[in-house]
């Protein structure tokens, strides 16, 4: 199973990097960037290579994080599926595109596209001596006209980058990543409400498009989670003394939450329902809430069904699971 956390050889290229660094000035200039991100106006702060740095410190673990669950799930339901060529559309410091060169050793080229210049000259330094990403081609401009000269892709990955543009924009990306995805897009957002309405959006106009949904939903569906509930995951990294510094944080962890879907040009057939919540387990009984190919359960796996209950008590938030009731 892929870790969640980042892989050697892009630590190693990281504490590079760091060498002569102020810690103290990268905490201030990551808590300007996330303020930034968080008001909507995404990477038009990071304008050096201490601001690209410091966000990369800040953001890329988590972002790893949750773009290798995603993709964790998408293999769980299509093992088979061996893409050679990799589109990361937003990609930032390359995170996406590290994070699927160790799910799919079967990449062999990576194009990455982002607007910024200094989070580009920072993706290919850290990529320059990687044995699986060195040569990765990177293409400088704004998403949608980038995009749009970009080869097709076996897999396409748009990460935490749809809510950096306008409301009224996001249709018209989702159909581009669409006409450039050869199999399987996957798009991650944070695990907001407001994220998850972006994720809900662009899965129900990309499905009236003959998409289909491959990961984490059991159908093809409306979701049947009602407001104020929202799908939404997390996945646990663990934190270096480096990112404790930049995040003035003290827990030796950090819980990332984050909503995506994957969407294949070909029906997936028996897809497992996935867990919404972390479930309550007592003596009992097990009490998990379920998306199922049915739409949502409330399932309950009592005590008495040893080999079903044992069974549940390993299910965790996220998981693909059988249905024990």
């Amino acid at each position: 199973m892929t870790s969640p956390d980042l892989p050697a050889e892009l630590k190693a290229a990281l504490d590079g990097k760091l060498r002569g660094f102020s810690r103290s000035d990268a905490a201030g200039r990551a808590a300007a960037i996330s303020k930034n991100y968080r008001e909507g106006g995404g990477s038009t702060t990071i304008r050096s290579e201490t601001d690209a740095l410091a966000y990369a410190l800040a953001r890329m673990p988590a972002t790893y994080a949750a773009v290798t669950a995603s993709l964790k799930a998408l293999v769980e339901n299509r093992p088979d599926f061996a893409p050679k060529r990799l589109l990361d559309v937003g990609a930032g410091p390359g995170t996406a595109a590290w994070a699927a060169a160790e799910a799919f050793p079967s990449l062999r080229d990576f194009t990455l596209l982002d607007a910024n210049a200094a989070l580009r000259t920072l993706a290919l330094d850290l990529a320059h001596d990687s044995t699986r990403l060195r040569g990765i081609g990177y293409q400088l401009g704004e998403a949608r006209a980038a995009l749009a000269k970009a080869d097709t892709a076996d897999l396409v990955v748009a990460s935490y980058m749809i809510g950096e543009i306008g409301e009224a924009a996001q249709r018209a990306l989702a159909e581009l990543l669409w006409q450039k995805t050869h199999d399987t897009l996957l798009v991650v957002e944070p695990g907001t409400p407001a994220g998850y309405a972006r994720i809900i959006a662009l899965r129900a106009h990309l499905i009236g498009l003959d998409a289909h949904v491959a990961a984490p939903c059991p159908h093809d569906s409306q979701c049947p989670l009602q407001a104020p509930d929202w799908c939404h995951f997390t996945q646990r990294l663990q934190r270096s003394r480096a990112h404790k510094q930049i995040k003035g944080a003290e827990l030796p962890y950090e819980d990332e939450k984050f909503s995506y879907v994957a969407l294949t040009r070909a029906a997936v057939e028996q897809r497992p329902s996935r867990v919404l919540a972390q479930p309550i387990v007592t003596k009992v009984e097990v009490t998990a809430k379920l998306c199922t190919p049915e739409g949502l359960s409330f399932t309950r796996v009592p005590r008495r069904a040893k080999a079903e209950y044992a069974s549940a008590r390993r299910w965790r938030w996220g998981d693909a699971v059988k249905d024990e009731s």
